[in-house]
């Protein structure tokens, strides 16, 4: 079998292709940012209970949310929120009063 006319039997026609547009969809139909949220939730639990997991557990899930943002202008809204939480949680443990009855 010859390989040497090989073009003029190829079935695709170059002249018909078009590029891949991925659909557009709308920002209320994207999935939950479920990292997001769960960042959220740490960070007010490291703020009210001063607990340093929480905290940091808070600023994880604002690097994973981050990575895998979709909804640049909501998502950004909510892990900010949820950095500044996790912040001011670290900031009150590590550099706030100590709770009255405990020796640090």
């Amino acid at each position: 079998m010859s390989h040497n006319n090989s073009s003029a039997s190829d079935p695709r026609q170059p002249l018909t292709a078009k590029p891949y547009v991925p659909p557009t969809v709308a920002s209320q139909d994207l999935p939950i940012n479920y990292a997001g949220f769960i960042a959220m939730i740490f960070g007010v639990a490291g703020v009210l209970f001063r607990y340093k997991l929480c905290s940091w557990l808070a600023i994880i899930f604002c690097a994973q949310s981050l990575a895998n943002m979709q909804n640049f202008e909501n998502d950004l809204k909510q892990v900010s929120m949820a950095m500044m939480f996790a912040i001011m949680g670290l900031a009150s443990k590590y550099f706030g009063p100590s709770r009255p009855g405990k020796q640090s």
